[in-house]
């Protein structure tokens, strides 16, 4: 299983980005392989369009999950059709302590 994560950064000691359509960075963590992928957010300054945009990227990486620190009111309903769960995260959290919380 697969989840995406919004990140502030390039490195598992960058924090959780509160926002999720114009992250800095999306980390896909592999679950079972525990393989880790940093994808800068081409959508980062789009003038509109980039929560839609976001979810897009990461569903074409086939992921069950979603972490970020809130997620746009166009968001949940494109993400219930897809069958993807969202996980809001309130406090700053590293990427590597999601990771630890995911295993």
């Amino acid at each position: 299983m697969k989840v995406a994560i919004t990140s502030t950064g390039n490195n598992l000691q960058s924090t959780v980005d509160p926002r999720f359509g114009r992250c800095a960075y999306f980390v896909i963590y592999d679950i079972e392989t525990k393989a880790i992928e940093f994808i800068p957010n081409p959508n980062l300054d789009a003038t509109e369009g980039a929560g839609p945009a976001s979810v897009q990227l990461v569903a074409s990486r086939d992921i069950s999950k979603v972490v970020s620190g809130e997620f746009g009111m166009k968001i949940k309903p494109l993400f219930d059709s897809l069958k993807v769960q969202m996980i809001v995260v309130k406090d700053q959290k590293t990427i590597e302590e999601i990771i630890q919380m995911l295993n």
